[in-house]
């Protein structure tokens, strides 16, 4: 039996105001899905070093990585991913779309109103409660 390739993720929670950046992935075969900007964790990175070169590559903004907000583990039909997802802050920059199709500040009233990742999903109340 084959192995299902395993990757490890980490994707931020920008804060800003009481609502949360989100993005619209715009490849692939998940293309219109909605997911919390993030990436793979480079062998030797620690999930900080990555979340800052993710979010600098994705969204063209410096972050502050605080806290861990939680962690999921998800089975995709081509992997298994085990994602980390952080509380960032901007430190520089305001989001630009390089990779995404959409990008949108979330409130609370409007959270569910994307259609987001499974695993996003997953950790989706660990950040509604700092949501207005």
């Amino acid at each position: 039996m084959e192995e299902r390739k395993h990757i490890d993720v980490v994707a931020g929670a920008i804060l800003r105001d009481g609502k949360v950046f989100g993005a619209c992935r715009s490849y692939g075969a998940y293309a219109g899905t909605w997911e919390f900007a993030g990436g793979k964790v480079e062998s030797g990175e620690t999930d900080a070093a990555a979340l800052v070169r993710e979010m600098q590559e994705e969204l063209g903004v410096m972050v502050t990585v605080e806290e861990l907000l939680g962690t999921v583990d998800h089975d995709y039909p081509e992997y298994h991913m085990n994602m980390r997802l952080y509380l960032c802050r901007l430190a520089a920059g305001e989001p630009q779309l390089r990779v995404h199709s959409e990008g949108r500040w979330l409130g609370r009233a409007d959270l569910y109103s994307v259609p987001w990742f499974a695993a996003d999903m997953d950790l989706i109340r660990r950040i509604e409660p700092r949501l207005r």
